[in-house]
Formats: C-alpha cells, structure tokens, sequence
C-alpha cells in the first residue's frame, strides 16, 4: 500500500463562475439544464431492485456448492447487481475486475467543479468497496439540445478538465467515453480496477458491537437549492428568516468542495483499520443508503444512527421548508457524499483522528450496529452536529 502523505489544508473560496467572462448571457446556469434534481431523479429503491431481476444469477446448485467447496483455492467472489462496485473473477490469474459507473444531471453551475464533482462520485462507488487504485475511467455526457454551439463550446470543455483533473490526481486518465444530444444534461462515467483479492473489502462483514463512521458532512443538496433560491424570491423568502444570503453563499462552497473532495484516504484507511464494509453516501441520502448496506450483511444486525453531521446552517433551512428535503429524517439526497463505513468500536476513534491528520477534514461517530433485522434507523431526535462548529472568516472550515 503506497505511503499515504500528510495534507492538512483546506480550499480557499472560489469565485462563482461568471457566464459573462466567457460571453454567454448573464442568465446562463448549467442547472436549467434539466428539471429533475435529488431524489426527484432517483427510481425508488424497492422499485430498482424489482427491475434489476431479470439480471440477477440464479443461486448455486447443491452440486456446485459441493465442488467449490472442495477446491484447493477458495473462488473469488462474483457481485454487482445492487451493489455501489461489480465484482467479477476474470479468466485468469486469480485477479478480479472491479468496476462501477454513475450518471446524474448538473447540480451546480460551475461547470470545472461539476466535472470534478462527478468524477469524485464516480470513484466513491469504487472506494466505498476499499479499492484504492484505479486503472482506466471513462466519461459519459448527454449535451443538452437546448444549448447553442456557443454555450456548448464554453462549458464541455470545463467540464471534462475538471473530470479529468481528479482521474489524474488519483494516479489513472480517461481513455474513452460517449458523448450524445439529450434534451437534459447530464455528465457521468465509468472506472474500473483490477484487483488482487486483498485489494478489496467485502461490505457485508459488520458485526454487533461495530460503530459507523461518516467522512463528510450532509447537506449539499439543501445547500445547492439554497444557493439558487437567491435568484427566486418567492423561494428565498421561505428560508430568509433563519438564513443570510452570506452564509447560504458559504455553505454553497462548503458543499462544492466537500462533494468535489475524494473518498480515497478513507478507503486506504479502510484497510489499516479493518473496515467491515461500507457505501457511499448518494441520491437516496443516508438513510437509504445505510438501509441498503444493512440489508446485505451476512450477520444479523440492524444500524442505528444517532448524530448527523451537517453542513452548518442547512438543518435550519431544511426545518424551514417543511418536508421538502427531509433531512433530519435522513432522507435529503447527496452527490458525491462521504463513506459510511462499519468499523470495529475500538478502532474507529483512531481512524476519524488518522484521516483528519492527513486532510484537515473530519470524520465522524454517528451510530451502533446492533443485534437486528437488517434495516437501519435514525432516533427520534438526533444530536445535529453543525459543520464547521464554528464560522472564521475567509475560511470554509
């Protein structure tokens, strides 16, 4: 495992993209680009999984089970259908291929970040399983029609910098793609890795007396149509009481770095601190995801969740709308959000301390794993932990 370096600085501020800069209207914002955000643009998952059997293998026969138990070398495992990663034996070498794919539509307007957005969610799918090394991507964009040639020309080619700058940063390069007209936008990809069997951590091993560590905050969602309510007044006046126009802009930022921001230390981290399994936290928000990690385990366990840690300010703006995010219940959709790892009680201190020296981030606590029915839940009243705790100028974190 290579030496992992000590990074202990945070992004500075970065200045909105400017459509006028690069003459294109003032009015110009990636996120008109499609009408379905968050949830609103995720199938359910009872539903998805319905769909997806006809892909579903049928389960081993008594005879096969027999003979591979009888084999000199334990089978690599096969799994996908469900998963954030597939997992497939190739033919030969006893080497798997490990690979996951993730598409969304634009969720900000900054179209470098958006590129580097959806390469990080990209890979989390990846990291969440422990793989920490990625041999190839590839790039999927659908252009919207209702882009002119200018606007096209502009913004594509930030958009694939960005995407491609984290590949780079993470040691692999983008080898091909597709790119097609769609009447929405949206920008995605594909990464793969070949694997060696200690080069990846099953995600179903969690065991009574786990915690569960989160490594990034929640809330870019809420943050994200918070930022663009600034141009809507009759959806700004909801929030306007309980939130500044300043502290809306930074959370903004907050949100932008936090999903742009890698999830590979974690995953090294996994292995150093024997992670039982993990998932990335995206469009069905924490507690959908929790619920699909719990409902794999090989053990008995049910997860309970009882800290939040949330972008600071975007509890507040979520209470004011009602039951449009559904945040506090774990519901609010995220991009590119942080890993969900089960991990042994007496290590997990050690890991939110180890990651937080190496990138000047925090991880945190926020629940048990305990005896249960393979379903997850958050208490009544969750303790809210507002990040960063407290607001310095200049300063995102």
């Amino acid at each position: 495992m290579e030496q992992m370096k000590e990074v202990a600085s945070t992004p500075p501020m970065r200045r909105p993209f400017d459509p006028v800069v690069h003459d294109l209207d003032p009015n110009f914002r990636l996120t008109r680009f499609s009408d379905l955000k968050g949830l609103g643009c995720k199938i359910s998952h009872d539903s998805l999984m319905k769909m997806l059997d006809p892909l579903k293998e049928p389960e081993r026969s008594q005879l096969e089970q027999e003979q591979v138990h009888f084999q000199y070398v334990a089978p690599s495992p096969r799994i996908g259908i469900g998963m954030d990663s597939s997992i497939t034996p190739i033919r030969n070498g006893g080497l798997s291929l490990v690979q996951t794919a993730s598409c969304f539509y634009p969720i900000i307007d900054d179209p470098y970040m958006l590129g580097k957005i959806t390469c990080s969610a990209v890979l989390s799918n990846m990291y969440a399983m422990g793989v920490t090394e990625c041999d190839n991507m590839l790039m999927l964009l659908s252009i919207s029609q209702k882009m002119t040639d200018k606007e096209r020309d502009v913004v594509m080619p930030f958009i694939m910098s960005g995407f491609k700058d984290v590949a780079e940063e993470t040691g692999t390069s983008v080898n091909g793609g597709q790119t097609i007209i769609n009447p929405w936008m949206t920008i995605g990809g594909v990464a793969t890795s070949i694997c060696q069997p200690n080069e990846y951590i099953m995600p179903d091993n969690a065991m009574i007396g786990d915690v569960l560590v989160l490594t990034k905050p929640l809330g870019t969602q809420v943050a994200a149509n918070a930022y663009q309510w600034l141009d809507v007044p009759e959806k700004w006046n909801r929030i306007k009481l309980v939130v500044g126009e300043d502290d809306i802009r930074k959370a903004y930022q907050r949100a932008m770095f936090s999903m742009a921001r890698l999830n590979r230390t974690a995953a090294l981290l996994m292995h150093k601190y024997n992670g039982h399994g993990a998932t990335d936290i995206g469009g069905y928000g924490l507690l959908g995801h929790a619920n699909k990690l719990a409902n794999i385990q090989k053990n008995d366990v049910g997860f309970v969740i009882h800290n939040l840690p949330i972008i600071a300010k975007m509890a507040a703006v979520s209470k004011a709308c009602g039951n449009m995010f559904g945040l506090l219940q774990g519901h609010s959709a995220e991009t590119s959000g942080g890993l969900l790892i089960s991990l042994p009680r007496e290590q997990a201190a050690a890991f939110c301390k180890d990651i937080e020296k190496q990138e000047g981030y925090q991880a945190w606590i926020i629940g048990i794993v305990e005896k249960g029915n393979r379903s997850a839940r958050i208490i009544d009243k969750p303790r809210v932990i507002e990040v960063p705790a407290k607001d310095k100028d200049g300063e995102l974190w």
